[in-house]
């Protein structure tokens, strides 16, 4: 049985993604590509980074990101590349400008409004007075005392 878990853990273990035909002979450029690539989501996997992914457009990523950096560019470079290519998605950590600034800035707003609320209702209800009940007309009161009587 353990050795049953040992296998299936090795076999789910995204440690082989990059395969040995996509590392780069320069040790200084692969882990520059290493790097690039645990930044950049797998648009097939969701939240796995194309270092981490076997699907096959990771593949086409990653090889796309040590051709980029083969060519000369920088890591800056190769990233807004990709982002220009598939979209800001494809970072893991979106940058904080634009609309994204909307949506790190909405959260924090939307509990500020919440206690906001919450502390008006509760102002509110503890300065409402409770109204004085009416008293019972005299028909009123007698059919209470024949209910009451049987």
């Amino acid at each position: 049985m353990k050795r049953l878990v040992l296998i299936l853990v090795l076999l789910a273990s995204p440690v082989l993604a990059v395969q040995p035909d996509e590392v780069l002979d320069d040790p200084a450029l692969e882990e520059r590509a290493r790097d690039i690539s645990a930044e950049l989501r797998c648009l097939v996997c969701r939240n796995e980074s194309i270092d981490e992914s076997n699907a096959e457009l990771a593949r086409d990523l990653r090889l796309l990101v040590r051709e980029r950096l083969v060519a000369g560019d920088s890591n800056a470079e190769v990233i807004d590349y990709v982002v220009d290519r598939y979209g800001e998605y494809v970072l893991l950590n979106p940058r904080a400008t634009g609309a994204n600034i909307l949506l790190y800035a909405a959260g924090p707003a939307m509990l500020l409004v919440a206690l906001g609320i919450g502390g008006v209702y509760l102002r509110r209800r503890r300065q409402a007075t409770e109204s004085p009940a009416e008293a019972l007309s005299e028909d009123e009161r007698t059919r209470l005392e024949e209910i009451m009587k049987s």
